[in-house]
């Protein structure tokens, strides 16, 4: 299982505290440090059935600052991948891909059940 988080973020926190006290290990990744690539993200993506919008961390200063959300309709789907592999800080977290499910952002009870569903626990 791989989380990708901003250490900074305490909805991350959160979530590997989570995480932690139900038995689960993972391996965490920066998402500032090393930022998702577009062939993951496209990959993410696919296997996720979200729209795509919800990988865009839309509370975030930059998302703000670029005025995504009033360009994000007139991109293609390649062109929004490609500018989310730009910088981490676009992407929402925590990012949680497991062998089964791909979460974006924190919600116990989706976790719960993706969870239920996979084999990381240890």
């Amino acid at each position: 299982m791989l989380l990708l988080c901003y250490p900074k973020c305490k909805t991350c926190q959160r979530a590997k505290d989570w995480l932690v006290q139900k038995g689960y290990s993972f391996d965490e990744r920066s998402i500032t440090t090393e930022n998702p690539s577009y062939e993951e993200l496209l990959v993410w993506y696919s296997q996720s059935g979200l729209p795509l919008k919800r990988f865009f961390n839309t509370s975030g200063h930059l998302y703000k600052e670029m005025q995504l959300k009033n360009k994000l309709a007139d991109m293609t789907e390649e062109e929004q991948l490609r500018l989310l592999a730009t910088d981490g800080m676009l992407v929402k977290r925590p990012l949680m891909i497991t062998d089964k499910s791909v979460l974006v952002g924190f919600r116990e009870s989706e976790w719960w059940l993706a969870l239920r569903q996979t084999r990381a626990k240890h």
